[in-house]
């Protein structure tokens, strides 16, 4: 969407006549006529001015928007078809969204490394530094990755790129993450995880042949669940969070698409997914910036002086699930917008099994850095956060021969390598 108003549209002036100027206030119809201008042009300013900067909604705007860099072209068609080719025997052809994001980057480097066709997708909206999100972008360049520069709700785009490539699989990995920035802005939730989701899918059901579809859910449709682990059998009706609204939605819009177009998905539940290259906005993160910084840190507690935990789960890890997920994803069985028959419908947890303290990640951060926290102690807040996950992967295990294997400690020790040398050893600023 192009904003072709000018800012300039309110600068009404009207010429000095001598003829005007002795007629302007002895004719009623000139008086209506001068007025009449006067608040056609006030109603232009008001209504059609490019919005402030300092506005929140048009911050919003001009960072959702489906304005992107220019596509399409000769050229263009040409990278778009290299990224996208596959180079070894059984290989699988994958558009990956998100794939400027944390697990997006990973995924798409492994794929690549096997010798899938891969090519990505991307707004690099600033939800947290874009600049991160270019030096992943420059990262996968480097190694045969091309990101298209788009927005998963520009239906033009996707359409295209279905033209130009015939995607045997889609990694869907775009989204608003975070379960806390939903009170700022709920909106980006629907906008990234419900509709653009639906976007996507109306591509896809279309597309011939249709592409087999592996999406990222979250730990945090489990809610308000008390049993644990939790396992993909579990209730998933009580979201604590709209975060986990969405995730919530988008497995019941997935059964949709899947009973009635016969699409093939398979949606994987991340649990705290962490490591290098990963996002500024979790905990383990910002913790390690504020450590050196010398800043406060807060550690959330539950009720009673709870222990807060994590199923920390590292990101190979991840990336060897979503893998898994893609190469045992069958067919879809539909063609051109209509079912031939059922479909493939899964979800699996992804995560490590292992629950740790919040406090025990901040021990590990502290002897890694060589730097004492400070720590201050809040009451969990009522804004998402629940107190505890743990993943039951049995089926993971089963069905995808999924096996995490690394812990809390051998994680950040990498985590706490790749921040000190991205950062320049603290001194950068995050």
């Amino acid at each position: 969407m192009k904003e072709n108003v000018q800012s300039t549209l309110g600068k009404f002036k009207m010429e000095k006549s001598p003829y005007i100027h002795r007629l302007r206030w002895h004719s009623p119809i000139v008086k209506l006529t001068f007025w009449s201008f006067v608040f056609l042009g006030l109603i232009l300013v008001f209504f059609f001015r490019p919005p402030s900067s300092s506005s929140p909604m048009a911050s919003d705007f001009s960072r959702r928007s489906l304005r992107t860099s220019s596509w399409g072209g000769p050229a263009w068609e040409k990278r778009v078809r290299s990224s996208a080719k596959v180079r070894s025997r059984n290989g699988i052809s994958v558009l990956v969204t998100g794939a400027a994001g944390f697990v997006g980057t990973h995924v798409s480097a492994a794929l690549k490394r096997r010798g899938d066709g891969v090519l990505g997708l991307d707004n690099f909206n600033d939800y947290y530094d874009p600049a991160l999100k270019r030096a992943r972008q420059a990262l996968l360049e480097r190694s045969g990755v091309y990101i298209v520069e788009g927005d998963i709700n520009d239906k033009a785009l996707l359409e295209k790129l279905f033209e130009v490539v015939a995607f045997t699989h889609v990694m869907h990995l775009a989204a608003q993450a975070g379960v806390r920035y939903a009170m700022i802005n709920p909106g980006s939730y629907i906008h990234s995880n419900i509709a653009g989701f639906i976007s996507l899918l109306e591509v896809c059901k279309s597309a011939n042949p249709q592409p087999a579809i592996v999406w990222a859910s979250s730990s945090s449709v489990y809610g308000l669940n008390t049993k644990v682990p939790f396992s993909e059998k579990d209730r998933t009706d009580q979201p604590a969070s709209l975060y986990a609204a969405t995730k919530k939605a988008g497995e019941e819009i997935s059964h949709t698409y899947n009973h009635i177009y016969g699409l093939s998905l398979t949606g994987l539940r991340f649990f705290t997914v962490y490591g290098p290259w990963g996002r500024p906005d979790m905990a383990y993160f910002f913790f390690t910036k504020d450590i050196l910084k010398g800043k406060s840190i807060q550690i959330f507690e539950a009720a009673n002086h709870g222990t807060v935990a994590r199923d920390f789960t590292y990101i190979d890890d991840i990336v060897k699930g979503c893998l898994a997920a893609l190469d045992t994803a069958e067919k879809s069985t539909g063609s051109g917008g209509k079912k031939k028959g059922p479909a493939q419908l899964r979800v699996f947890n992804l995560g490590n099994t292992s629950p740790v303290p919040v406090t025990n990640l901040v021990n590990i951060l502290e002897r890694l850095l060589k730097v004492k926290a400070k720590r201050s102690l809040m009451k969990l807040p009522r804004n998402g956060d629940v107190q505890f996950t743990h993943a039951n992967i049995s089926l993971a295990s089963r069905e995808l021969g999924y096996k995490p294997s690394t812990d809390l400690q051998s994680g950040l020790k990498k985590f706490v390598k790749w921040y000190l040398s991205y950062y320049g050893e603290g001194k950068k600023s995050a």
